[in-house]
């Protein structure tokens, strides 16, 4: 494994984790979105990643290291929260409103999550770079 392949690897981690916390972001606005353009309530977008082998050839160390893929962006299928609010426009005649299937608390736990693998990658990257311009300064 080489420094090149640690920034990848990293790079790849910091963009997966900012689209992760775009969803969040679009959740947490949305929360209470009763009607979008399709006529329904705000679905909850979640990221999904996946694993790509960051070098195929090498060490088997080497080979065993991956990258973070954002693969897609999947709206949940959960049930929208039904709540009685005869007086809202998107009342139903029975006077239920329907919102997201956005939990805050959920959204919030994840955010903490996301900001902490931000970070932890970020740290990575410093470091990496940290350890490349102290490799320079010896070979002076």
């Amino acid at each position: 494994m080489n420094i090149l392949d640690t920034l990848r690897i990293s790079a790849s981690g910091l963009t997966a984790q900012r689209v992760r916390l775009q969803a969040i972001s679009s959740n947490m606005a949305n929360a209470r979105s009763t009607r979008t353009d399709e006529g329904t309530p705000y679905r909850r977008q979640m990221p999904v990643f996946q694993a790509v082998k960051a070098n195929s050839f090498g060490s088997e160390l080497a080979q065993q290291l991956s990258r973070v893929e954002v693969v897609e962006v999947e709206r949940s299928e959960a049930p929208f929260r039904e709540v009685f609010d005869p007086g809202h426009p998107d009342a139903d005649e029975d006077g239920y409103v329907k919102y997201p299937n956005v939990d805050i608390l959920h959204e919030m736990v994840d955010l903490m999550n996301t900001s902490r693998t931000y970070e932890a990658n970020s740290n990575v990257t410093e470091t990496t770079y940290k350890m490349a311009n102290q490799a320079l300064e010896l070979g002076r």
